[in-house]
């Protein structure tokens, strides 16, 4: 009885277990994406990650409750899916348009952060004031043609283009996919989807007096002294 005794519990305690917490975890995660990724557990945090739930996976696909197969190109090999999921994924058509879209940046419909990397501009890379979009809770992103184009940081108090926000080939112009997915949000706020949003930046930089200024106000943001404002 004698020597250095360490407690294990802690270490251990967090791991998924065999058999039913692991089928149950399984389920939830196929129910929650309809396609199971390795990205998509690692995002969910799971310990001991894709290989700690691969077993239970495997068995449901031998019960017919999952399938295996590439469901999603891009998305890695090792793919589970509901077979629901499946058809739904067969009825698409790749040309029919997505439109604007406002999805919680945590939302298992979101697949940037997880699955696929968030965009960078062409100008990103070095140090500065603008923020790293993220799967927070309490942040959107509004997506156009199933591609993310605006991040709206927690709290609301903060915008971030996902793509260049201004014309290019000289001037200072706002442009064109930026009102449209400011009238996205705008209709998300006024439908009551989000609550009110007070914009103090812009990509990191103050929005009043900005160039992009108008575009928030044509979407129905009021001026204020600091911040444009907008509320259902």
């Amino acid at each position: 009885t004698q020597g250095r005794w360490s407690l294990v519990g802690p270490l251990l305690g967090d791991a998924p277990g065999y058999g039913a917490r692991t089928r149950a975890l399984a389920e939830i995660l196929l129910e929650r994406h309809g396609v199971v990724t390795r990205e998509a557990v690692l995002a969910e945090g799971i310990p001991g990650g894709f290989s700690a739930l691969y077993g239970e996976l495997t068995n449901l696909e031998t019960l017919g409750t999952a399938r295996r197969g590439y469901f999603v190109e891009g998305l890695g090999g090792a793919q589970f899916a509901l077979g629901a999921a499946v058809e739904r994924l067969r009825g698409l058509r790749s040309d029919e348009p997505a439109g604007a879209l406002v999805l919680a940046a945590t939302d298992p419909a979101n697949p940037y952060g997880a699955t696929l990397p968030w965009p960078r501009r062409d100008e990103e890379g070095g140090e500065g004031a603008r923020r790293r979009p993220a799967r927070a809770p309490g942040a959107y992103v509004v997506t156009l043609g199933a591609e993310p184009v605006l991040y709206v940081e927690k709290g609301g108090k903060g915008l971030a283009a996902l793509r260049d926000p201004l014309e290019r080939g000289g001037g200072r112009v706002p442009a064109a996919w930026l009102a449209e997915a400011l009238e996205a949000l705008a209709d998300a706020v006024r439908g009551g989807w989000l609550k009110r949003l007070a914009i103090e930046r812009f990509d990191g930089e103050p929005v009043v007096g900005s160039e992009l200024e108008a575009a928030l106000v044509e979407a129905g943001f009021r001026q204020g002294p600091r911040k444009l404002t907008l509320s259902a």
